[in-house]
Protein backbone atom coordinates (compact mmCIF):
# COMPACT_ATOMS: atom_id res chain seq x y z
CA UNK A 1 0.00 0.00 0.00
CA UNK A 2 1.15 3.64 -0.32
CA UNK A 3 2.00 6.12 2.40
CA UNK A 4 4.69 9.04 3.37
CA UNK A 5 7.61 7.68 4.48
CA UNK A 6 10.70 9.29 6.13
CA UNK A 7 14.06 7.56 6.26
CA UNK A 8 15.84 10.76 8.65
CA UNK A 9 17.05 12.10 5.60
CA UNK A 10 14.28 12.42 3.42
CA UNK A 11 10.27 11.94 2.86
CA UNK A 12 9.19 9.98 0.07
CA UNK A 13 5.85 8.58 -0.86
CA UNK A 14 6.24 4.44 -1.36
CA UNK A 15 3.91 1.94 -2.67
CA UNK A 16 5.40 -1.34 -1.07
CA UNK A 17 3.63 -0.32 2.98
CA UNK A 18 2.69 -3.13 4.77
CA UNK A 19 0.67 -3.29 7.84
CA UNK A 20 -0.27 -6.02 10.32
CA UNK A 21 -3.72 -6.84 11.41
CA UNK A 22 -5.45 -5.36 14.38
CA UNK A 23 -5.27 -6.84 17.95
CA UNK A 24 -7.07 -6.44 21.05
CA UNK A 25 -8.31 -2.90 21.54
CA UNK A 26 -7.31 -1.50 18.29
CA UNK A 27 -9.02 -0.27 14.81
CA UNK A 28 -8.14 -1.00 11.24
CA UNK A 29 -8.77 1.98 9.15
CA UNK A 30 -8.76 2.60 5.54
CA UNK A 31 -7.61 6.07 5.71
CA UNK A 32 -9.81 8.53 2.72
CA UNK A 33 -7.77 12.35 4.14
CA UNK A 34 -4.84 13.37 5.96
CA UNK A 35 -3.99 17.23 6.58
CA UNK A 36 -0.69 18.39 6.22
CA UNK A 37 0.62 20.16 9.19
CA UNK A 38 3.72 21.64 9.89
CA UNK A 39 4.49 18.99 12.81
CA UNK A 40 5.08 16.63 10.11
CA UNK A 41 7.14 19.10 8.77
CA UNK A 42 8.69 19.64 11.27
CA UNK A 43 9.88 15.93 11.85
CA UNK A 44 11.67 15.97 8.35
CA UNK A 45 13.62 19.64 9.36
CA UNK A 46 14.01 17.75 13.02
CA UNK A 47 12.32 20.51 15.07
CA UNK A 48 10.37 17.51 16.40
CA UNK A 49 12.81 14.60 17.20
CA UNK A 50 11.46 11.16 16.15
CA UNK A 51 12.80 7.72 15.15
CA UNK A 52 13.23 6.58 11.54
CA UNK A 53 12.34 5.34 9.50
CA UNK A 54 8.78 6.31 10.42
CA UNK A 55 5.42 6.99 8.40
CA UNK A 56 4.37 10.23 8.81
CA UNK A 57 0.84 12.21 9.15
CA UNK A 58 -1.18 12.56 12.06
CA UNK A 59 -4.38 14.02 10.98
CA UNK A 60 -6.76 12.08 9.50
CA UNK A 61 -9.78 10.68 8.64
CA UNK A 62 -11.52 7.45 7.04
CA UNK A 63 -13.21 4.68 7.19
CA UNK A 64 -13.17 1.69 9.73
CA UNK A 65 -11.85 -1.45 7.76
CA UNK A 66 -11.72 -4.11 11.23
CA UNK A 67 -11.82 -3.67 15.06
CA UNK A 68 -9.57 -6.27 16.97
CA UNK A 69 -11.58 -7.72 20.26
CA UNK A 70 -12.89 -5.94 22.92
CA UNK A 71 -13.39 -2.48 20.41
CA UNK A 72 -17.66 -2.04 20.57
CA UNK A 73 -18.13 1.77 20.26
CA UNK A 74 -17.10 2.13 16.15
CA UNK A 75 -17.34 -0.99 13.61
CA UNK A 76 -16.66 -1.49 10.01
CA UNK A 77 -17.98 0.63 7.58
CA UNK A 78 -18.37 3.62 10.21
CA UNK A 79 -16.75 6.83 9.30
CA UNK A 80 -14.29 7.88 11.83
CA UNK A 81 -12.08 10.97 12.67
CA UNK A 82 -8.66 10.09 14.18
CA UNK A 83 -6.72 11.71 16.81
CA UNK A 84 -2.71 11.35 17.75
CA UNK A 85 -4.33 10.67 21.73
CA UNK A 86 -3.28 6.96 22.51
CA UNK A 87 -4.03 7.30 26.51
CA UNK A 88 -4.60 4.82 28.73
CA UNK A 89 -7.69 5.62 30.10
CA UNK A 90 -6.74 3.77 33.22
CA UNK A 91 -4.18 6.02 34.91
CA UNK A 92 -4.63 9.34 37.16
CA UNK A 93 -4.65 11.64 34.73
CA UNK A 94 -7.02 10.31 32.36
CA UNK A 95 -9.21 9.73 35.24
CA UNK A 96 -9.32 13.29 36.07
CA UNK A 97 -10.59 14.03 32.43
CA UNK A 98 -6.60 15.34 31.36
CA UNK A 99 -5.92 12.31 28.90
CA UNK A 100 -3.10 15.12 26.94
CA UNK A 101 -0.93 14.27 30.26
CA UNK A 102 -1.02 10.29 29.88
CA UNK A 103 2.26 9.44 30.11
CA UNK A 104 1.73 6.22 28.33
CA UNK A 105 0.01 8.51 25.65
CA UNK A 106 3.99 10.36 25.22
CA UNK A 107 6.87 9.11 23.74
CA UNK A 108 5.65 5.32 23.21
CA UNK A 109 5.84 4.91 19.27
CA UNK A 110 4.54 1.64 17.52
CA UNK A 111 5.74 0.08 14.58
CA UNK A 112 2.78 -1.23 13.13
CA UNK A 113 4.03 -0.96 9.63
CA UNK A 114 6.89 -2.69 7.88
CA UNK A 115 8.41 -2.68 4.81
CA UNK A 116 10.50 -5.24 2.92
CA UNK A 117 10.88 -6.82 6.22
CA UNK A 118 11.79 -3.72 8.10
CA UNK A 119 9.52 -2.79 10.81
CA UNK A 120 8.78 1.32 10.83
CA UNK A 121 7.59 3.78 13.68
CA UNK A 122 4.04 5.66 13.38
CA UNK A 123 4.34 9.08 14.13
CA UNK A 124 2.56 10.37 16.78
CA UNK A 125 0.52 6.73 17.40
CA UNK A 126 -1.65 7.75 14.04
CA UNK A 127 0.37 7.19 10.88
CA UNK A 128 -2.39 9.47 8.88
CA UNK A 129 0.30 9.29 5.46
CA UNK A 130 -0.72 5.40 4.62
CA UNK A 131 -3.97 3.87 2.91
CA UNK A 132 -4.30 2.34 5.96
CA UNK A 133 -3.28 2.42 9.64
CA UNK A 134 -3.90 0.70 13.15
CA UNK A 135 -4.69 3.21 15.46
CA UNK A 136 -5.93 2.58 19.29
CA UNK A 137 -10.12 2.70 19.92
CA UNK A 138 -10.01 5.30 22.03
CA UNK A 139 -8.09 7.33 19.24
CA UNK A 140 -11.31 6.10 16.84
CA UNK A 141 -14.18 8.21 16.59
CA UNK A 142 -17.32 7.32 15.50
CA UNK A 143 -18.77 10.98 13.24
CA UNK A 144 -21.75 11.65 11.15
CA UNK A 145 -21.28 10.27 7.39
CA UNK A 146 -22.77 13.74 6.03
CA UNK A 147 -19.19 15.50 6.87
CA UNK A 148 -17.09 14.81 4.10
CA UNK A 149 -13.46 12.96 4.96
CA UNK A 150 -11.54 15.91 3.29
CA UNK A 151 -13.16 18.26 6.06
CA UNK A 152 -13.02 15.84 8.94
CA UNK A 153 -10.05 15.09 8.93
CA UNK A 154 -8.36 18.43 9.89
CA UNK A 155 -10.69 17.81 13.27
CA UNK A 156 -8.02 15.26 14.57
CA UNK A 157 -5.02 17.80 14.79
CA UNK A 158 -5.48 21.43 14.00
CA UNK A 159 -9.33 21.88 15.17
CA UNK A 160 -8.56 19.85 18.34
CA UNK A 161 -5.57 21.76 19.06
CA UNK A 162 -7.23 25.74 18.27
CA UNK A 163 -10.62 25.23 18.89
CA UNK A 164 -9.32 23.40 22.53
CA UNK A 165 -6.99 25.81 23.27
CA UNK A 166 -9.76 28.67 23.73
CA UNK A 167 -12.57 26.24 25.07
CA UNK A 168 -9.90 23.65 26.92
CA UNK A 169 -7.37 25.75 28.14
CA UNK A 170 -7.82 29.21 28.25
CA UNK A 171 -11.45 29.03 28.88
CA UNK A 172 -12.09 32.42 27.28
CA UNK A 173 -15.08 33.72 28.27
CA UNK A 174 -17.97 36.33 26.44
CA UNK A 175 -16.79 39.38 26.30
CA UNK A 176 -12.95 38.88 26.68
CA UNK A 177 -9.74 40.28 24.43
CA UNK A 178 -8.08 37.91 22.01
CA UNK A 179 -4.75 38.11 20.39
CA UNK A 180 -3.94 35.60 17.56
CA UNK A 181 0.15 35.77 16.28
CA UNK A 182 0.01 33.30 13.31
CA UNK A 183 -2.64 32.25 10.97
CA UNK A 184 -2.05 29.04 10.17
CA UNK A 185 -4.05 26.16 10.65
CA UNK A 186 -3.40 26.10 14.22
CA UNK A 187 -4.10 30.04 14.29
CA UNK A 188 -7.36 29.70 12.42
CA UNK A 189 -9.17 27.65 14.34
CA UNK A 190 -8.03 30.00 17.55
CA UNK A 191 -10.11 32.26 16.10
CA UNK A 192 -12.74 30.41 15.58
CA UNK A 193 -12.56 29.42 18.72
CA UNK A 194 -12.49 32.79 20.40
CA UNK A 195 -15.72 33.50 17.86
CA UNK A 196 -17.60 30.05 19.07
CA UNK A 197 -16.42 31.39 22.74
CA UNK A 198 -17.98 34.92 21.97
CA UNK A 199 -14.97 37.19 22.26
CA UNK A 200 -15.94 41.07 22.09
CA UNK A 201 -12.66 41.63 20.16
CA UNK A 202 -10.43 39.20 18.50
CA UNK A 203 -7.09 40.70 16.90
CA UNK A 204 -5.06 38.65 14.00
CA UNK A 205 -1.48 39.16 13.57
CA UNK A 206 0.26 37.92 10.52
CA UNK A 207 2.56 39.01 8.24
CA UNK A 208 1.33 37.89 5.04
CA UNK A 209 -1.56 40.40 4.37
CA UNK A 210 -3.11 37.67 1.83
CA UNK A 211 -4.24 36.18 5.05
CA UNK A 212 -6.55 39.18 6.24
CA UNK A 213 -9.66 38.03 4.51
CA UNK A 214 -9.81 34.33 5.72
CA UNK A 215 -8.81 35.04 9.31
CA UNK A 216 -11.93 37.76 9.04
CA UNK A 217 -13.90 34.84 7.94
CA UNK A 218 -12.70 32.21 10.70
CA UNK A 219 -13.84 35.40 13.23
CA UNK A 220 -11.05 38.00 13.64
CA UNK A 221 -12.55 41.30 14.21
CA UNK A 222 -9.03 43.24 13.32
CA UNK A 223 -5.84 42.02 11.18
CA UNK A 224 -2.54 43.29 11.92
CA UNK A 225 0.50 42.96 10.39
CA UNK A 226 2.80 43.25 13.05
CA UNK A 227 1.81 42.22 16.62
CA UNK A 228 3.61 46.30 17.76
CA UNK A 229 0.12 47.71 16.70
CA UNK A 230 -1.86 45.83 19.38
CA UNK A 231 -1.93 48.20 21.60
CA UNK A 232 -3.68 50.82 19.19
CA UNK A 233 -6.32 48.19 19.19
CA UNK A 234 -6.39 47.00 22.95
CA UNK A 235 -4.39 50.04 24.51
CA UNK A 236 -4.57 48.27 28.02
CA UNK A 237 -3.47 44.83 26.49
CA UNK A 238 -5.34 41.78 25.79
CA UNK A 239 -6.65 38.83 27.89
CA UNK A 240 -5.55 36.13 25.88
CA UNK A 241 -2.58 36.09 23.95
CA UNK A 242 -2.23 32.98 21.48
CA UNK A 243 1.46 32.59 19.96
CA UNK A 244 0.85 30.08 17.13
CA UNK A 245 3.85 30.18 15.10
CA UNK A 246 6.66 28.78 17.38
CA UNK A 247 9.38 31.57 17.54
CA UNK A 248 10.95 32.59 20.70
CA UNK A 249 10.26 36.65 19.94
CA UNK A 250 6.60 36.29 19.37
CA UNK A 251 6.76 34.63 22.78
CA UNK A 252 8.03 37.62 24.26
CA UNK A 253 5.50 39.70 22.51
CA UNK A 254 2.75 37.60 23.47
CA UNK A 255 3.79 37.95 27.27
CA UNK A 256 4.07 42.49 26.77
CA UNK A 257 0.98 42.29 25.41
CA UNK A 258 -1.56 41.02 28.52
CA UNK A 259 -3.72 43.11 30.30
CA UNK A 260 -3.78 42.72 34.02
CA UNK A 261 -4.74 38.96 34.86
CA UNK A 262 -4.39 38.11 31.20
CA UNK A 263 -2.80 34.56 30.12
CA UNK A 264 -0.64 34.14 26.84
CA UNK A 265 -1.01 30.37 25.64
CA UNK A 266 1.92 28.58 23.83
CA UNK A 267 0.89 26.56 20.68
CA UNK A 268 3.96 27.59 18.50
CA UNK A 269 6.33 24.61 18.22
CA UNK A 270 9.67 25.91 18.81
CA UNK A 271 13.47 23.72 18.67
CA UNK A 272 13.76 21.72 21.93
CA UNK A 273 16.34 23.76 23.06
CA UNK A 274 15.27 27.15 21.89
CA UNK A 275 14.76 29.52 24.64
CA UNK A 276 12.25 32.76 25.59
CA UNK A 277 13.10 35.61 27.95
CA UNK A 278 10.20 37.67 29.47
CA UNK A 279 10.46 40.31 32.52
CA UNK A 280 8.91 38.81 35.38
CA UNK A 281 8.45 41.63 37.30
CA UNK A 282 5.43 41.85 34.80
CA UNK A 283 3.77 38.73 35.67
CA UNK A 284 2.63 40.20 39.04
CA UNK A 285 -0.13 41.38 38.03
CA UNK A 286 -1.93 38.17 37.99
CA UNK A 287 -0.70 37.38 34.67
CA UNK A 288 0.04 33.68 33.65
CA UNK A 289 2.07 31.92 31.04
CA UNK A 290 0.00 28.62 29.49
CA UNK A 291 1.51 25.89 27.65
CA UNK A 292 -0.95 23.58 26.09
CA UNK A 293 -0.57 20.19 24.37
CA UNK A 294 -2.86 19.51 21.87
CA UNK A 295 -5.71 21.49 23.15
CA UNK A 296 -6.12 19.79 26.48
CA UNK A 297 -8.71 17.77 24.76
CA UNK A 298 -10.83 14.80 25.31
CA UNK A 299 -10.91 13.79 22.03
CA UNK A 300 -14.10 11.61 22.07
CA UNK A 301 -15.93 14.56 23.78
CA UNK A 302 -14.42 16.90 21.80
CA UNK A 303 -14.56 15.63 18.72
CA UNK A 304 -18.16 14.88 18.81
CA UNK A 305 -18.83 18.40 19.94
CA UNK A 306 -17.29 19.76 16.82
CA UNK A 307 -19.11 17.89 14.72
CA UNK A 308 -22.00 18.98 15.82
CA UNK A 309 -20.83 22.65 15.39
CA UNK A 310 -20.15 21.97 12.04
CA UNK A 311 -23.35 20.43 10.73
CA UNK A 312 -25.01 23.80 12.65
CA UNK A 313 -22.92 25.93 10.76
CA UNK A 314 -20.81 27.29 14.01
CA UNK A 315 -17.45 25.55 12.69
CA UNK A 316 -15.80 26.38 9.94
CA UNK A 317 -14.27 23.02 8.32
CA UNK A 318 -14.40 22.99 4.60
CA UNK A 319 -13.19 26.10 4.42
CA UNK A 320 -9.83 25.63 6.06
CA UNK A 321 -8.95 22.91 3.05
CA UNK A 322 -7.01 25.65 0.53
CA UNK A 323 -5.97 21.98 -1.77
CA UNK A 324 -6.49 18.65 -2.16
CA UNK A 325 -3.69 16.53 -3.45
CA UNK A 326 -3.08 13.04 -4.04
CA UNK A 327 -0.74 11.41 -2.07
CA UNK A 328 1.64 10.91 -4.89
CA UNK A 329 1.84 14.58 -5.17
CA UNK A 330 3.28 14.74 -1.22
CA UNK A 331 5.98 17.00 -2.27
CA UNK A 332 4.49 19.66 -4.06
CA UNK A 333 1.79 19.75 -0.77
CA UNK A 334 4.92 20.04 1.65
CA UNK A 335 6.50 23.19 -0.21
CA UNK A 336 2.88 25.20 -0.29
CA UNK A 337 2.66 24.65 3.24
CA UNK A 338 6.51 25.73 4.02
CA UNK A 339 5.75 28.76 2.32
CA UNK A 340 2.05 29.35 3.51
CA UNK A 341 0.13 29.38 0.17
CA UNK A 342 -2.35 27.34 1.76
CA UNK A 343 -4.32 27.22 5.43
CA UNK A 344 -4.38 23.36 5.39
CA UNK A 345 -3.71 21.27 2.41
CA UNK A 346 -5.22 17.17 2.12
CA UNK A 347 -3.43 14.98 0.56
CA UNK A 348 -6.13 11.72 -0.58
CA UNK A 349 -6.07 8.24 -1.35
Amino acid sequence: MRGVVFDGTQAQVVDDLEIREPGPGEVLVAVAAAGLCHSDLSVIDGTIPFPAPVVLGHEGAGVVEAVGAGVGHVAPGDHVALSTLASCGACADCDRGRPTMCRKAIGRPGQPFSRNGEPLFQFASNSAFAERTIVRAVQAVKIPDSIPLTSAALMGCGVLTGVGAVLNRARVDRGDTVVVIGTGGIGLNVLQGARIAAASTIVAVDTNPAKEEVARQFGATHFLPSADAVRDVLPTGADHVFECVGHTGLVRQAIDLLDRHGQAILLGMTAPTAEASFAPAAMFLDKSILGCRYGSSRPQRDLALYAELYLQGRLLLDELVTETYPVEDFAKAADDAHQGRVARGVLTF
